[in-house]
């Protein structure tokens, strides 16, 4: 049997974060009447399109983000590089200035 690979708890806690988000700002904008058990027609159906407007933009959000991750790697990789490459002349500079016995 095929194992399903699980994520790790940082992502369920984001991810669990953004549905609460998602929850409370829909509840609060579509639900008016708390003196029935049921939701009414009207509610249902303000709370599907604001679900489906969050998830949907949140979609739009990742994918911008997927297409600029690789872009943001490559700067924090060269700047890595960068400071590394400082670091180490400052170092040679530091050993040579050195007086000798």
């Amino acid at each position: 049997a095929e194992r399903v690979p699980v994520p790790p708890l940082s992502q369920l806690r984001d991810f669990l974060l953004v549905y609460n988000r998602m929850t409370e700002l829909c509840f609060r904008h579509c639900v008016s009447n708390l003196n029935y058990r049921l939701l009414t027609g009207h509610e249902e159906t303000c709370l599907d399109s604001c679900a489906g407007k969050l998830v949907h933009s949140n979609h739009r959000l990742m994918s911008a983000y997927m297409a600029l991750m690789p872009s943001i790697m490559q700067r924090r990789v060269s700047d890595y590089e960068a400071s590394a490459a400082q670091a180490s002349q400052h170092s040679a500079q530091a050993g040579s200035a050195a007086p000798t016995a």
